[in-house]
């Protein structure tokens, strides 16, 4: 399964039946007066968040949802039948937002079951029967019911997890969530082998809570390079970041540099991300020279980082501790479920397109 985080799609209500135009005809019945039912409601559309689905792909497949018309009246002050509301099922972090400027959110979905009803379906038409007075006995007018509404949306998933994992590519963000987490996400010598996010579970010392792993970032991320900053909403509900760099000496940047190129790419996203209480983890301690990286602990000190870890994917050195530092952001009840859904840790192949499964 594909990992696709917005879509754009049609929607329509269903319209209201119209209403019908009859007169009564039995027998010894003279003078039969009109007996025309009025039509039925259109169907709803309506939005609910489910567990079980983690991506948008079905709607590269269907973009058009329409609900069914109400039906129409018939004779004997026989009303239509109402249409049953369209749901178009969709992941829990799901918002809608509006196709005119692609910013104003017209709902959003963050617990399993929300539902709502985004287009109402058209009232039913009159029928004959309903305008009959004392002066207009037999009369033939009626209504053909009201049209349903139409809308373009876009969608846009927005994963839910209490911890987000940034860093420039090549940080050892995979090896990171790998090693605190079951997920086997795929690790590479080189840039860029994180192409889509990535959740795992964590569980320490009795607790649990959800990680989240962008792809990396790069300067100029805000204007498109690189992969680019798309990817930083699945991050926008974490309660705390955890700031992955990288001291074996293999990048190109030095630990400040690399501090500096991501706070100016999370304030340059904006949505407050750069407010959030950041955790700086020195990465990859087992390749790197211990005096090293405390002069380079105390640096990042020194350039405003409140905290900082010197920690390694690679053989866990450290985790501890800034796993216990990331407990103090977080609840103080255990969680045993996440957002309403139970999380499990899954594979992930992107380059293969392989199954990608967090929830």
């Amino acid at each position: 399964m594909h990992f696709l985080d917005q879509a754009k799609i049609y929607v329509k209500s269903g319209g209201g039946g119209p209403g019908a135009v009859s007169f009564r005809r039995e027998k010894y019945v003279e003078y039969g007066g009109p007996d025309g039912g009025d039509g039925g409601r259109g169907g709803d559309i309506v939005f609910e968040a489910v567990e079980g689905l983690n991506t948008l792909i079905d709607f590269r497949y269907s973009q058009h949802f329409k609900a069914p018309r109400g039906g129409h009246g018939m004779g004997k002050d026989r009303t239509g039948a109402s249409a049953k509301p369209l749901v178009i099922k969709v992941p829990v972090g799901t918002q809608i937002i509006s196709d005119e400027d692609q910013e104003t959110v017209l709902a959003d979905f963050t617990e399993v079951g929300d539902r709502v009803v985004f287009l109402e379906g058209g009232m039913g038409g009159r029928g004959n029967a309903s305008y009959k007075t004392s002066t207009n006995r037999a009369p033939r007018q009626h209504q053909p019911g009201i049209p349903g509404e139409e809308a373009w949306v876009w969608l846009r998933l927005k994963l839910l997890a209490d911890v987000g994992l940034v860093g420039l590519p090549n940080a050892g963000k995979s090896t990171f969530i790998n090693a605190v987490t079951n997920t086997r996400a795929k690790v590479g010598d080189y840039a860029f082998t994180t192409l889509v996010p990535k959740l795992g579970v964590v569980r320490h010392k009795g607790r649990e809570f959800v990680l989240a792993d962008i792809p990396g970032l790069i300067a100029g991320a805000a204007e498109g390079a690189g992969i680019g900053d798309r990817f930083l909403g699945h991050i926008e509900r974490c309660r705390v970041l955890i700031h992955l760099i990288d001291i074996s000496g293999t990048g190109d940047q030095d630990p400040v540099e690399a501090m500096r190129i991501i706070e100016e790419e999370l304030e340059a996203y904006g949505a407050e991300l750069e407010d959030k209480p950041r955790l700086i983890a020195l990465n990859k301690l087992d390749l790197a020279d211990g005096e090293l990286a405390d002069a380079f602990a105390d640096e990042l000190r020194e350039a405003g980082a409140e905290q900082v870890f010197r920690i390694s994917g690679a053989t866990g050195a450290g985790i501890e501790a800034l796993m216990d530092a990331v407990l103090q952001y977080l609840p103080d009840r255990t969680r045993t479920e996440t957002k309403g859904a139970e999380r499990e840790d899954a594979p992930e192949d992107e380059q293969s397109g392989g199954d990608w499964s967090p929830i």
